[in-house]
């Protein structure tokens, strides 16, 4: 079984850029989609971008063109590229993946704490 576990979590301005990693126990080749997800406080978890192994990738709507999700076969490691962090992003984002569409979501991080000030 594939563990994954994130990192580049923190605190940071609004404004202000984080990148978050997802780096896989193994390969991460057989996984369709990686994804990651976000909870705030109070707050149900919500999808925020995932990515195809052919590199297809998917966003919503609050963090289009501020985000961008990659993955690295090679490595075995998926990215959150976080640009122009709001208040609004605060929250514990968690890596996640499926093997295929039609299966749930199987695969699960511990999550990592990301805070923007204002």
């Amino acid at each position: 079984q594939v563990q994954l576990a994130e990192s580049g979590g923190g605190l940071v301005q609004a404004g202000g850029s984080l990148r978050l990693s997802c780096a896989a126990s193994g390969s991460i080749i057989g996984i369709n989609t990686m994804g990651w997800y976000r909870q705030a406080p109070g707050k149900q978890r919500e999808l925020v971008a995932t990515i195809t192994r052919d590199g297809r990738t998917v966003y919503t709507d609050p963090v289009k063109g501020r985000f961008t999700i990659s993955r690295d076969n090679a490595k075995n490691t998926v990215y959150l590229q976080m640009n122009s962090l709001e208040p609004e992003d605060t929250a514990v984002y968690y890596c996640a993946g499926r093997r295929a569409p039609i299966l749930p979501w199987s695969y699960w991080g511990q999550g990592t704490q990301v805070t923007v000030s204002s």
